[in-house]
């Protein structure tokens, strides 16, 4: 009996961890020097809502944003595809649905500008079950408190389900490579060794053949 309260306080203990770590979002903040782009990748399943948000921060508090501090933002896929683009913008968004599993790189591009100058840039990007706003949830279904976070609770352990699935069949992807590597590899060697096998033959039948003309052997 106890063993089996163990196990299930094990259990418990274990999903709330990963619900824990599945849905913590932090912004980052990063320096981009004029002149220099900066990109940032996010690995993004099929079928799987993102957004983000950007902004310049402001080097001098009280005062307006200088005219310098602009940035060009483009969002694109792991096959080139764009999914968002900005131009000379000091802030911004982006939502949409993956239509591609891979990583997506958003990509920060500050100009030239003489003296070279340094920006400042707060980027908050969410994925899978953090990009739900839950408020609009909430106020939609009319649900109280507690069948909200059962509900978010439910979400979080579908969407781990789903992407131990995904994680499943990348390491089946990384085995297949792998043989067909190590398969390669096998032949690689075999073709060289019967290379340097043909080419120890060509040398010996040489000296052999120049021995016998100079009447050595």
């Amino acid at each position: 009996m106890n063993i089996r309260i163990q196990r299930q306080s094990l259990s418990l203990v274990l999903i709330s961890v990963l619900v824990l770590l599945w849905t913590r979002v932090e912004s980052i903040r990063f320096d981009l020097e004029s002149g220099h782009t900066k990109c940032i990748s996010e690995d993004i399943k099929i079928n799987s809502m993102t957004v983000g948000k950007y902004h310049i921060v402001n080097p001098n508090d009280g005062h307006p944003l200088p005219e310098s501090h602009k940035v060009t933002v483009r969002v694109t896929s792991t096959h080139g595809n764009s999914y968002h683009y900005s131009d000379h913008v000091t802030e911004g968004q982006f939502a949409f649905h993956a239509t591609e599993a891979g990583d997506y790189m958003a990509c920060f591009f500050a100009a030239d500008h003489k003296p070279a100058l340094s920006i400042t840039v707060d980027f908050d990007w969410k994925s899978g079950i953090a990009a739900k706003d839950w408020t609009n949830v909430a106020k939609k279904g009319s649900v109280e408190l507690m069948e909200l976070e059962l509900k978010k609770m439910f979400d979080t352990v579908q969407s781990i389900h789903d992407e131990m699935f995904y994680l499943r069949e990348r390491e089946e992807e990384m085995q297949e490579l792998n043989r067909s590597t190590n398969s390669k590899m096998f032949w690689f060697s075999f073709l060289s060794i019967l290379v340097c096998l043909s080419v120890a033959g060509l040398q010996l039948w040489h000296l052999k053949s120049f021995f016998e003309k100079k009447k050595l052997i």
